[in-house]
């Protein structure tokens, strides 16, 4: 092309590219599932970073009276220039008590929290330095131990599936035969669809994508959930040093495909759908929380009207103004 019909906005992507990279990134990543699963050591291993090194471990009685909590970890990763602010929010006591009726709740609750925080902040007057604590993505474990999904398994996921990105895991996979593997994703898939469980879906190739991306994306389809191993300790096999874990029979290795899905794991958290998973969370699963605030405000607007009018009120629309005032005054009432 002639310099003379060269405009020049070609290079916008790579603005955005520099400003974005400049502003750094942030991600938060939720792990639920019931102890003893591996939910610490897989995220270690996942960010080659240590989040639970001040960790009190709980032993059997204290964890059977705990309550579910709700705990973050944030750190700064830098890698190649590019800054990511990764939080960690952890579920210690999900799932361990004798009667887990409804311990999901406080799960549902923080994430609604986060939401809440980001609408106030989203509709205030200063909105230029808002702080993103939504959870983008949630790990959720599933014990090897059963023949499939247990109830609490099904009760959580159907319960938290409107708010937030679910992706299932299917823990300590070196529990298990190869073959045993394949017949539990099999089934777990299988219940996910029959009791309308919705995780996360991963986004259509178009059709000028090349042919190893179009594989990569149906390799990730078909490793749901994700069968994974945790490790944070070195070993040695065949001579090289690698992250695994080691058996009288042999070693299996964290990061062997062969070995479990670890590697499509973490290609999928951040190489690949990080942003599409934000972008999620943001288009669908605030937008639909948003709607409802609305909705909510709009029905406190008309009611403090007739009560204030009663059939002397205001015509015309409500301002959004007037329903955040409505709104903000209910909040401070509740604190």
């Amino acid at each position: 092309m002639d310099d003379k019909e060269y405009v020049g906005f070609a290079t916008l992507p790579n603005q955005v590219h520099r400003k974005s990279v400049k502003k750094g990134f942030d991600f938060t990543l939720m792990v639920a599932g019931e102890s003893g699963l591996g939910k610490s050591t897989l995220v270690n291993s996942l960010f080659l970073t240590d989040l639970y090194k001040d960790r009190k471990l709980l032993n059997a009685e204290e964890r059977i009276t705990q309550t579910v909590e709700i705990t973050k970890h944030t750190v700064d990763i830098e890698e190649k220039g590019v800054k990511l602010k990764l939080t960690i929010v952890d579920t210690p006591g999900f799932g361990d008590a004798v009667n887990n009726t409804e311990c999901w709740k406080s799960v549902a609750d923080y994430i609604d929290q986060q939401f809440e925080q980001y609408f106030r902040d989203e509709s205030g007057l200063n909105r230029k330095n808002i702080q993103d604590n939504r959870v983008h993505c949630c790990l959720y474990f599933i014990s090897p131990f059963g023949h499939g999904l247990r109830p609490l398994d099904v009760e959580f996921m159907k319960a938290l599936h409107e708010k937030v990105n679910i992706v299932p895991v299917l823990a300590k996979a070196d529990t298990l035969t190869p073959g045993e593997v394949k017949k539990k994703k099999i089934k777990i898939r299988e219940e996910i669809e029959q009791y309308g469980i919705k995780i996360y879906q991963f986004p259509d190739c178009d059709s000028d994508e090349d042919e190893d991306f179009k594989q990569q994306d149906h390799e990730l389809k078909e490793s749901i959930p994700f069968a994974v191993i945790g490790s944070n300790t070195v070993v040695e096999a065949k001579g090289k040093r690698v992250r695994g874990r080691l058996y009288p029979w042999g070693i299996v290795e964290v990061e062997n495909p062969a070995h479990c899905d670890f590697v499509k794991l973490r290609n999928m958290l951040v190489r690949t759908h990080m942003q599409d998973l934000k972008d999620v969370t943001r288009e669908t699963h605030y937008e639909n929380y948003r709607a409802q605030c609305i909705q909510s405000m709009t029905r406190m607007v008309v009611k403090e009207r007739n009560r204030k009018y009663g059939s002397r009120r205001r015509t015309g629309e409500i301002s959004f103004s007037e329903m955040k005032e409505i709104w903000h005054k209910k909040n401070q009432d509740e604190l």
